[in-house]
């Protein structure tokens, strides 16, 4: 669990081969509908599920080195100044739910849409799109995403609201360190279980650092309270092997 954030390539697949023409027609098209999206809420309501399929088409075709960028993160930091975290939201809408359904997803707000994709992602082929939808449609915001924390977690317990202020400076590393989180350990996970995890495995290695067996004891704990039930049982059979 320590070292949540190592990630290394050594063998990076070749690049695709680059239609400059149609990433001209496509990276227009995204700044247009990036552009709409200041103006009114209406327009960003209407335009999200093609913003998120053109967003895809950029990734999986090298787009950005038409603006001779060296990663789509670059390019991402570019066109969502403010938070790359939207954006990755409205790839995982069009990648993780079925075509048919995206033609109602204007009736339910981009929110909504990526709460929808959670659930998809996590159920596969058994997703319930019908009934999911009429959900989405027929319950709040906030109320619809606790239903679907509490389907993916199997828990309800109460949530609290905590408050705190960064620098400007400062924004760019956290928002960093909760998307790697977030793609590695699943984006049906909420931003506040990503945060959870980062801070245990950072008093994990830590209190590992400091020679402190009830510190470290205590996280590791909290880290084995985290895992979903096969894992759980996983770790215990490692932990009784080492033991013996």
């Amino acid at each position: 669990m320590i070292g949540l954030t190592s990630l290394i390539s050594r063998n990076p697949p070749m690049a695709p081969k680059l239609n400059e023409k149609r990433a001209q027609f496509v990276l227009a098209k995204i700044d247009q509908i990036l552009g709409w999206e200041r103006k009114t809420n209406r327009e960003r309501d209407t335009y999200f599920v093609e913003l998120g399929r053109y967003l895809c088409e950029v990734r999986a075709g090298q787009y950005w080195r038409v603006e001779k960028l060296k990663s789509f993160d670059e390019f991402l930091t570019r066109r969502f100044p403010e938070s790359r975290r939207k954006a990755y939201y409205l790839m995982s809408i069009h990648e993780q739910l079925p075509r048919p359904a995206r033609a109602e997803l204007k009736e339910v707000g981009w929110s909504k849409a990526a709460e929808l994709a959670k659930v998809a992602r996590r159920d596969r082929e058994h997703f319930d799109c019908a009934n999911w939808l009429h959900k989405a449609k027929t319950t709040a915001t906030q109320p619809f995403k606790d239903e679907v924390e509490k389907y993916l977690t199997g828990e309800s317990e109460a949530s609290e609201l905590i408050y705190f202020k960064v620098y400007k400076s400062q924004a760019p590393v956290i928002e960093q360190a909760l998307e790697i989180a977030a793609r590695m350990l699943g984006s049906d996970h909420s931003r506040g279980y990503c945060l959870e995890m980062i801070c245990a495995d950072f008093l994990a290695g830590a209190s590992a650092d400091r020679s402190d067996p009830e510190i470290l004891y205590s996280s590791l704990c909290h880290l084995f309270r985290l895992l979903p039930g096969p894992h759980r049982l996983r770790f215990l059979q490692h932990v009784t092997e080492e033991a013996a």
